[in-house]
């Protein structure tokens, strides 16, 4: 089965940020008989650059701060285009020791090359990128998004069928949330796609049980604070009401941990289910739980071009 997100549900994710701020100005001294005293440093702003250090003649480059040239890239970059794991778990694989290089054990995930030629991982040589896949899972209820699980319960590779190649999954869904999960071979593109910065929209369906109007959900548009965590704005709409059960819809892009069912729990509500049900411009439609579909490359290529640097 081919899915084939739609022109018209391709949407352009940049936005234009502004950054002002105004300089403090340093205290007026007061007027006395003695010499004025040197003037006050203005206070540094957090976003202005801090001055170099100058280096010790005495003291060695640092393990590891290779000088880049024309082709080389990290290793732990290449190996996560490569599908092995995430950028994140290869460096721990590194601290583990587990990737070598001809023979010799890598000591740093800055280690720089042109391919993964002479590369292994847990003795196995790497193989060259595949070029880029992304698939769409309807992840039902009651099952993990992990590799597995030492208490037993299910996952979502208990699931997927058997003969799709290595795949990680793009973000995550709680247990019991259910609905759109993407999976893609690459692992430079899942982070991408993870970045709040790059300002790719999930959208979620809930059905909560208590009390809330319209009114309300239009002010998490500003954005909300739980506890410390801040969270970004939300586009919430009440679709329909039954009584004091309900159906949301919200619409975000920083996807922190359990962040719908937080927000929703701290207006008082009871989150008896949860759908994702888009993913940027990719949509769950009418796909059945279990159900898996390949995006086509030339709509995958269309949609990395509007993707944030």
């Amino acid at each position: 089965m081919s899915l084939t997100p739609t022109q018209q549900q391709l949407r352009d994710f940049s936005s234009q940020v502004g950054h002002g701020a105004r300089m403090a100005q340093p205290p007026k001294r007061p007027s006395s008989a003695k010499p004025p005293a040197r003037p006050a440093k203005p206070p540094r702003l957090r976003w202005d650059s801090k001055p170099a250090r100058k280096p010790r003649p005495d003291t060695a480059p640092s393990k590891g701060a290779l000088e880049r040239k024309d082709g080389e890239e990290r290793i732990a970059k290449l190996l996560a285009r490569a599908g092995v794991a995430s950028r994140r778990e290869i460096e721990r694989m590194i601290a583990d020791g587990r990737v070598t290089l001809n023979g010799e054990t890598v000591e740093t995930p800055a280690t720089l090359l042109k391919s993964l030629h002479g590369v292994s991982v847990d003795g196995q040589p790497v193989k060259q990128p595949e070029p880029t896949k992304l698939y769409l899972f309807h992840k039902p209820a009651n099952c993990l998004t992990a590799e597995r699980d030492f208490s037993g319960r299910k996952t979502i590779y208990d699931i997927l069928p058997k003969d799709l190649p290595r795949l990680m999954p793009i973000g995550r869904l709680d247990l019991n949330t259910e609905g759109l999960l993407l999976l893609t071979n690459d692992g430079e593109f899942k982070r991408q796609m993870e970045l709040p910065s790059t300002g790719v929209e999930r959208t979620y369906r809930a059905r909560a049980f208590g009390d809330i109007s319209q009114a309300q959900l239009e002010e998490l548009i500003h954005g909300i604070e739980i506890e410390g965590v801040r969270y970004g704005k939300i586009d919430a709409n009440l679709e329909r009401r039954t009584g004091r059960n309900g159906w949301l819809e919200m619409t975000l892009t920083e996807g922190k941990n359990r962040e719908v069912r937080r927000v929703l729990e701290h207006f008082g509500l009871e989150v008896s289910r949860l759908i994702r049900t888009r993913y940027g411009p990719f949509v769950l439609g009418d796909m059945a739980p279990g159900e898996v579909g390949e995006v086509r490359r030339v709509d995958l290529i269309e949609f990395r071009n509007t993707l944030k640097a």
